[in-house]
């Protein structure tokens, strides 16, 4: 069903706007519209935001640690960290000014370690981050003490999906900012005996997110008539007179975590192959006005058997399309 309820405001980017120093902000739990239930044993999931932005962030704590493969696509990511292992990963908004948050969590695991700098107990965090700032006039930011927050909220039974967390402003649909929609956050959880895969992600898209149907649920959103439209027919009109600005500010980042062994190589290929997968829900997808970044996490646990890598990501790469379309409230 077409509905105005999730149009998003666009900002005026206006100087002078709120700052975090100018209140005093309170780390809060994001509740989100609704949970998703998982069961991974040694993952475990938080989210904190500031409700005044609205902005926030969310943590995937993997506390013994997990082999890691990063992708990132698009022509405008933001990241930090990207090590090839991982206690933790952090999704946040705020854009650059936001790695503040991932620097907090990297700060709260250290005390945990009761301050141990030992090179075998190092805890290491990597971090993207989504433009948010387009559908809020000020300049509130997830910061350090919002990271820790989110790490101390972590749970290992349930996630917020919807406008929770790091997805609190993320935005889609956006060939014009007049007709954005909010998303969110979306989680997805499957098990098939003893292997599990949990997949976290964060829309703030250029695209429009489009269901198995085929049809467009979110985003592009045109008031005459009101209805969503793919971004095809935009772009087709552009080609033949309309004047279509590019939209910045776009990015769409996610982990995925399984228990599965696997080599350096697969793990690579399962990232790639899922990360690919992903433009079936987002269309358009890793445009040069995206950064769009995958965290692939194995905490090599269970072997593969009965299917082949490929086959295994196929099931990832559905997993990452139920979460996409999760974090529509």
């Amino acid at each position: 069903m077409t509905t105005r309820s999730h149009l998003a405001p666009f900002s005026r980017f206006a100087q002078g706007v709120i700052g975090n120093r100018d209140l005093r902000l309170v780390p809060q739990a994001s509740p989100g519209a609704r949970t998703v239930a998982f069961d991974f044993p040694g993952v475990e999931v938080g989210t904190a935001e500031y409700a005044e932005g609205p902005t926030g962030c969310t943590v995937v704590h993997v506390p013994a640690g997990a082999r890691t493969f990063t992708d990132a696509r698009g022509g405008a990511v933001g990241m930090s960290g990207a090590y090839d292992r991982n206690h933790a990963i952090c999704l946040t908004g705020g854009s650059v000014y936001g790695l503040s948050a991932v620097a907090g969590v990297s700060a709260e695991l250290l005390e945990r370690q009761q301050n141990c700098t030992r090179w075998d107990v190092l805890q290491c965090v990597s971090g993207a981050v989504i433009y948010d700032y387009s559908a809020r006039d000020n300049a509130i930011t997830p910061d350090e003490e919002l990271g820790r927050a989110a790490l101390r909220h972590a749970r290992a039974d349930r996630i917020a999906v919807g406008r929770a967390g790091a997805g609190a402003s993320a935005t889609v649909g956006k060939v014009d900012h007049v007709r954005a929609e909010f998303a969110g956050q979306g989680a997805a959880f499957r098990q098939y005996g003893q292997i599990k895969m949990l997949f976290v992600t964060v829309l703030n898209a250029v695209g429009v997110i489009v269901d198995r149907e085929g049809r467009v649920v979110r985003g592009n959103l045109w008031s005459e008539p009101l209805e969503r439209r793919h971004p095809l027919t935009d772009y087709e009109n552009g080609i033949n007179g309309a004047n279509l600005a590019p939209v910045h500010g776009n990015t769409t980042i996610s982990v995925l975590v399984t228990n599965v062994k696997l080599s350096d190589y697969s793990l690579r290929q399962l990232g790639l192959q899922v990360h690919s997968s992903m433009h079936r829900g987002i269309q358009p997808f890793h445009t040069e006005s995206d950064g769009d970044t995958l965290f692939t996490l194995t905490t090599d646990e269970v072997d593969l058997t009965g299917i082949s890598t490929a086959g295994f990501g196929t099931l990832a790469s559905d997993t990452a399309w139920d979460a996409i379309l999760a974090a529509l409230d």
